[in-house]
């Protein structure tokens, strides 16, 4: 069974960066996709960015390209999402996910069968 613990959120002034962590524990995470998403109140959890097995097949919502970048770990077995230029309308939980089935749309939440509980990223103007 994989646990992924996702940490770093926080309150930050708009304009200001933060870095988000998941660390996975009972799998390694070397061969297997994964993505961010994030849920503010009264919305629906969207997709933030992937990262493939391999380091260079990332992708982006439009939402938050240029100011964010995903990356792994494999030795460490975590994934990490840098913000920068951060804006009020980034508030909200940010969720890692990892998915051991066959992702053909990266975009939606079906092909991650685990989760993290999430961790609150507050950006004040």
């Amino acid at each position: 069974q994989v646990q992924l613990v996702e940490s770093g959120g926080g309150l930050v002034q708009a304009g200001g960066s933060r870095r988000l962590s998941c660390a996975a524990y009972g799998q390694p995470l070397e061969d297997y996709p994964m993505a961010w998403f994030r849920q503010s109140p009264g919305k629906e959890r969207e997709f933030v960015a992937y990262i493939g097995w391999s380091i260079s097949n990332t992708h982006y919502a439009d939402s938050v390209k240029g100011r964010f970048t995903i990356s792994r770990d494999n030795a460490r077995n975590a994934v990490y999402l840098q913000m920068n230029s951060l804006k009020p309308e980034d508030t909200a939980v940010y969720y890692c996910a990892l998915s051991t089935l066959v992702v053909d749309n990266y975009t939606v939440l079906t092909p991650y069968n685990f989760w993290g509980r999430g961790t609150q990223v507050t950006v004040s103007s």
